[in-house]
Parts: structure tokens; C-alpha cells; sequence
């Protein structure tokens, strides 16, 4: 069995494709400041983005960049199921992994006024309510001053960082919201087209004793088992496969523990009852052996609520 061995799907070809084939981007209407009005603005940015059935997410937002006055104000709008952040960190300060029992990474922090040397985090940003995360819709910051001030979604690390561009209050603005906006559209079905083929380029790597847990190239997340029902004999094994760069999952059969971080079971001989793999982190994998025939269910504890869910078949 070959795993996975090229994860980067053609991302170029998507974004040209994406050129010719515009689509409306899911996400909320969004006004147009900058088009010669006076005074302190306000822009609006998304954090990430989905396929409709929530099957494909996108590790960006859009735009990545935004050119703003001093004085104006950025809103980042929730624009997925999967949890993002904003995060700006204390310069020359490291980015950390991400850790969910850090209040500091999951709840709002600083004011809304960036002052650019200190740490402000949006806390968690999704548009669904299941998430299990504590979640808000948007977070805004006001920019008083110039500079150049890169951000990150500390869920998916430097994968998916953006920057806010300040220039001196009066300064003509590059570009409109309704410039920002179909620029997004573009990159939005890029990264779409991008899901989809990494989807299916996983998918021919998968049989009935390796399921892939998610896909992710730095673009974009496919949030589904690949291969989610297999069917195997007694005394035969799974492997489950986190090929992914970023995106971390869990294989979690019977009762879903409330540390679900945490490995439970053996799944050197399971039977049926409670087994949880832990975090997959990028490049793990977890195999199981099956002792007794029967059906047996399992799901992404982080996931589950996008329709991350797989079925082993024993027979």
C-alpha cells in the first residue's frame, strides 16, 4: 500500500479555473466602503469558506490581504463550520500550536483597538453552533496606526495566515469592498476545485484497509472519512491515515469521551465498546484489528457535525 505521497494537487490550475468559472462565494453580502467616502472606514474579510454540504473547507481568508487607512476598522465575518481564529501575536513572539484547553486561544483577547505590539485573538469564529467550541460570528479591530500586520487562525497555524496593510489616514484606498469581494469569489473556487481533486486523488489511494481521516493540503480540507465504509473479515485490521498537513481528527468508536484528546481502548483487539484513536495530528495513523463480526460505527469527534462519519463492516 502506497500512502499518499504527493499531497499538493495542482492549486495553480484550480485558481486559473476558478478565473473562467466564477461562483457565487457562500458567504454574507458585504457593503462597499472605499469607494470615495470620507472618513474611517470599516472592511470586511471571511474567514475561510465551504462547499454546501460542508464536505470541503478552505484554510484561508478572504482576502488574505486588505489595504486600509489608519483609523479604519477590519470585521472578520465566520464563513465556515470549521473553527477558525484571528490571531495577531507580539512581534518576534512564536506561533503556538494550537491548544483547545487555552482559554487564551479559544475567547476574544485585547480590545478593539489594535495597538500592534501586543496579543488580541478573536476567540473561536464558526457560522455553526454545534461546533462543541465556544464560538462568535465576527470580531473588529480598529487600525490607528501604519504598518503591515500579519495574522493567523491558530486552529491551522502559518498555513493560513492573512495581512492587514495600513497606510496613513487620507491615503487613496488600492481597492474596494466590492473589489475584496470578487477577488474573493475567485479564490473561494479555487479552493474549492482544489478540495475536490485532492479529494480524489486520496481517494485512489484508499481500500478497504486504509481509510484516509480527512485530506488537507495547506488549501483545502476534505472533512470525511475517504473510504468511510469498508468491509473486512475477523481477525483483519484498519489502518486510519492522517496524510493531511494541518487538519487534526480523531477515530472515536462507541461513546465519545469527554476528553476525547486522549486515547481510550486497545485497538489491538476490539470486540466493540469504546475506542478513541486521540488527536491524529498530520502524518499519524491508527490501526485497529477486529475480533468479532458485526457493524460497527465510528466518527470525528472534531467533526462529526460536518458529516465526518465512517463505518467498519466485520464479517
Amino acid at each position: 500500500m502506497n500512502h499518499l505521497s504527493s499531497r499538493k494537487v495542482p492549486v495553480l490550475v484550480a485558481a486559473l479555473l476558478a478565473l473562467l468559472v466564477p461562483l457565487a462565494l457562500s458567504g454574507p453580502a458585504v457593503a462597499d466602503p472605499g469607494a470615495g467616502g470620507q472618513g474611517p472606514q470599516t472592511w470586511t474579510v471571511l474567514a475561510g469558506n465551504e462547499s454546501p454540504d460542508q464536505a470541503i473547507q478552505s484554510m484561508a481568508f478572504l482576502p488574505t490581504d486588505v489595504y486600509v487607512d489608519a483609523g479604519d476598522t477590519v470585521t472578520w465575518q465566520a464563513n465556515s463550520a470549521e473553527p477558525h481564529t484571528v490571531t495577531f501575536l507580539p512581534p518576534g513572539a512564536p506561533l503556538m500550536a494550537f491548544n483547545p484547553g487555552d482559554p487564551t486561544q479559544l475567547f476574544p483577547i485585547g480590545g478593539s483597538t489594535y495597538d500592534g505590539a501586543s496579543y488580541y485573538n478573536s476567540g473561536i469564529l464558526t457560522n455553526v453552533s454545534d461546533s462543541g467550541f465556544p464560538a462568535v460570528a465576527s470580531y473588529s479591530l480598529q487600525f490607528p496606526t501604519a504598518g503591515d500586520f500579519t495574522y493567523y487562525c491558530l486552529v491551522h497555524g502559518a498555513m493560513m495566515k492573512g495581512t492587514v496593510h495600513v497606510a496613513a489616514a487620507g491615503t487613496p484606498y488600492p481597492y474596494t469592498q466590492n473589489d475584496y469581494n470578487r477577488q474573493s469569489r475567485q479564490q473561494a473556487q479555487g479552493i474549492l476545485l482544489d478540495g475536490r481533486m485532492l479529494w480524489n486523488a486520496t481517494a485512489a489511494q484508499a481500500d478497504s484497509h486504509h481509510v484516509y481521516v480527512g485530506a488537507d493540503d495547506g488549501v483545502a480540507m476534505v472533512m470525511r472519512y475517504i473510504q468511510p465504509t469498508v468491509r473486512i473479515h475477523v481477525g483483519e485490521t484498519v489502518t486510519f491515515i492522517n496524510s493531511g498537513m494541518a487538519a487534526p481528527h480523531t477515530v472515536t468508536f462507541g461513546t465519545e469521551p469527554v476528553n476525547f484528546y486522549a486515547p481510550v481502548g486497545d485497538p489491538a483487539a476490539f470486540a466493540g465498546g469504546d475506542l478513541n484513536s486521540g488527536l491524529m495530528l498530520p502524518g499519524s495513523t491508527f490501526t485497529v484489528t477486529f475480533t468479532r463480526a458485526g457493524t460497527f460505527s465510528y466518527i470525528c469527534a472534531l467533526h462529526d457535525y460536518m458529516g465526518m462519519v465512517g463505518t467498519v463492516v466485520v464479517g
